[in-house]
């Protein structure tokens, strides 16, 4: 079974990744089940595996935490909801691109309970929406948002850290850094399309659309319909 847990208030960056890694040790000693973690940060920058410098544009509005996930710059804060995955990849078919898509699908499954049309893009990170409300971009192409990021590290075949979802996040809090090193797109939440979605809400969808991608008797759906196999 997996276990979910809802932290309270703001969790501060630092203890919950001590605490994060302490259960990731527990699963790789069969003391712990899987688990997700569903939390807010504090205002926070934290530094991906492939982060430049250059892409950290205000060092000094929040703290910046260097982390061992992959992926770039990442802001969190109020009104994201931070989803930490621990997941045993080992015996789940030990495919990283095929738990990194279910994890890109289960996003989108669940923004799809409100009837946003979530997507990926090749060579980006993440989940994105196309913004018809807004201009195109100079090349005719549509306006792209993004809200959704991903990004994980594996020990010893189990995952951990995970994805954020903007529900109602301050949108000019990022303007401190290039999210995920992405310069021509913006950013986007569920509240900025017009919807009124709490963090309950969205908590519940999560909880709901789950299962189509990590079925409780192990292995991976990556698309929602087919067992564990990325062919599809």
């Amino acid at each position: 079974m997996v276990d979910w847990r809802h932290l309270q208030g703001l969790s501060p960056y630092l203890p919950t990744l001590v605490d994060m890694e302490s259960h990731v040790a527990a699963m790789a000693e069969g003391r712990a089940p899987e688990s997700v973690w569903l939390l807010e940060h504090p205002p926070l920058y934290t530094a991906g595996t492939s982060s430049k410098p250059a892409d950290l544009v205000q060092p000094d509005r929040f703290p910046v935490y260097e982390t061992g996930r992959g992926g770039q710059y990442t802001y969190h804060g109020p009104g994201q909801r931070v989803v930490y995955t621990m997941i045993d990849v080992g015996n789940r078919g030990r495919d990283v691109r095929c738990f990194v898509r279910a994890l890109e699908n289960w996003v989108i499954a669940t923004l799809a309970e409100f009837n946003v049309a979530g997507e990926v893009r090749p060579g980006r990170v993440g989940v994105w929406v196309t913004r018809a409300d807004r201009a195109p971009n100079p090349d005719g192409t549509p306006h792209e948002a993004k809200i959704a990021a991903i990004g994980v590290k594996l020990r010893r075949w189990i995952s951990f850290h995970g994805i954020s979802i903007n529900v109602e996040p301050d949108l000019g809090h990022f303007a401190g850094i290039v999210p995920c090193g992405i310069r021509d797109h913006g950013v986007t939440s569920l509240v900025d399309l017009g919807l009124p979605v709490t963090m309950a809400d969205l908590d519940a969808a999560l909880m709901a659309t789950f299962p189509r991608f990590f079925p409780l008797q192990g292995g991976l759906h990556p698309n929602g319909l087919h067992p564990a196999t990325c062919a599809a």
